[in-house]
């Protein structure tokens, strides 16, 4: 039951981020937006619809048990999720999926995004994916949905980010 109602919350939010980031990218593009890294989206897309997926087939073939400190656990993916809402209100209509950038904008530096960390979106997301499924004891999936996604962002995403905002020419983080 409790995996369930979590698995299916969490689903729908971010049903919800992609019509939010969508609507989102429609404002952007129609103030000149410049997309980067088209050819990797696919990726993203299928890590972590592969990372639901994955989670689920792995809860019913019964490895799934809620782990004796799932409450913490639940607790602390809360307070990710605070700081992920906290990432959507700090970037506003420029936070996205995709790697979107508005030649000359300034680039968001409140918030989440006021410190040294560059991409707190990115870190949190990771976090996500390995604590997730430690709630449900889903080792398999914490570990490689987290290996996946660390490689990915290390060596494709976050240097096509990277490289992207030097059209800007800030050194400042992307809204992602």
């Amino acid at each position: 039951m409790v995996f369930s109602v979590l698995w299916t919350i969490v689903v729908v939010q971010r049903v919800m981020e992609l019509a939010y980031a969508k609507r989102n990218e429609r404002w952007m593009r129609e103030r000149g937006a410049i997309e980067y890294g088209q050819s990797h989206y696919k990726w993203i897309v299928f890590i972590h619809v592969g990372f639901f997926v994955v989670l689920l087939m792995e809860w019913f073939v019964g490895v799934g048990a809620l782990h004796p400190f799932w409450p913490a656990l639940t607790g602390i993916f809360l307070i990710l999720q605070g700081m992920r809402i906290g990432v959507l209100v700090s970037l506003g209509r420029f936070w996205n999926t995709k790697i979107l950038v508005i030649p000359g904008e300034k680039l968001v530096s409140k918030g989440l995004y006021r410190g040294r960390l560059r991409h707190p979106n990115y870190l949190i997301v990771s976090m996500e994916l390995f604590l997730f499924p430690l709630i449900f004891q889903a080792y398999f999936t914490a570990i490689l949905f987290t290996v996946i996604n660390t490689l990915f962002l290390l060596f494709v995403r976050i240097p096509v980010e990277e490289e992207a905002l030097g059209v800007t020419g800030s050194p400042s983080v992307l809204k992602e």
